[in-house]
């Protein structure tokens, strides 16, 4: 698990610079108290472990999903799925064959959110900084539908809504920086940063397969439980 958690950790930290892009107006915009160091301090924090409040909910719900999946057998299948269709998503970008784009149905939801966010920008306290930032986790983007598709592949609750609490976490610096400074990082260095992102994919694909894989390799590739107890069976008559 400890892998998997690194690399949504790594991916949040570099798919923040993407972030900046998508949710940077609302973080620059922030009805923060300026008046004060500590209060703006807190209310960009707020703000931020909004986010990553909606983020772990969303993967404690896929999660649910995983374990139905699991429960019938289809777990280490449905991580190599997963793996495998990151993969193809990345080079077929990397390629233009195709571009990444937010579903409609999304996209309507989404103007819904901003508008609710909109009204909560006019309540200058620390609760609606929160509500901010647990709506704003609910905007449609295509890294966040990424991340999902690593943490379902947990096939357990707890695992996925961790999986994504370290996502969250990893886009925590930029993002808060964002909030509390200002737009402190050039488009250049976010260009080069944000090009890194599509190794990123790749590595946590790649993690995906193996660990779907079953090759018995520590954390990375667990046997499969049908596995070990085959083992330790074996064990036993000898």
């Amino acid at each position: 698990m400890l892998p998997v958690l690194f690399a949504a950790l790594t991916m949040g930290m570099i798919g923040s610079f993407h972030c900046i892009g998508m949710c940077g107006p609302i973080a620059f915009a922030l009805p923060l108290n300026n008046d004060s160091n500590l209060a703006k301090f807190f209310g960009s924090l707020l703000y931020n472990i909004g986010r990553i409040t909606t983020y772990s909910c969303i993967g404690f719900l896929f999660g649910l999903a995983g374990k139905g999946l699991s429960i019938i057998g289809f777990q280490q299948g449905l991580s190599v799925v997963l793996g495998a269709s990151i993969l193809i998503v990345m080079l077929l970008a990397k390629w233009g064959t195709v571009k990444l784009h937010v579903p409609p149905v999304f996209s309507s939801a989404g103007a819904g959110i901003r508008t609710a966010v909109g009204k909560l920008f006019l309540k200058r306290n620390f609760g609606a900084l929160y509500l901010i930032g647990l709506l704003n986790g609910l905007l449609p983007c295509g890294l966040i539908y990424m991340a999902v598709a690593g943490a379902v592949a947990t096939a357990d609750p707890v695992k996925s809504a961790l999986f994504m609490a370290a996502f969250g976490a990893g886009t925590l610096p930029v993002m808060w920086a964002v909030s509390f400074f200002g737009n402190f990082i050039n488009m250049e260095v976010r260009k080069r940063i944000r090009n890194l992102y599509p190794y990123i994919m790749v590595v946590m694909a790649c993690l995906l397969i193996l660990r779907g894989m079953g090759l018995g390799i520590g954390m990375i590739s667990p046997a499969a439980a049908s596995d070990k107890k085959n083992m330790i069976e074996c064990g036993v008559k000898h």
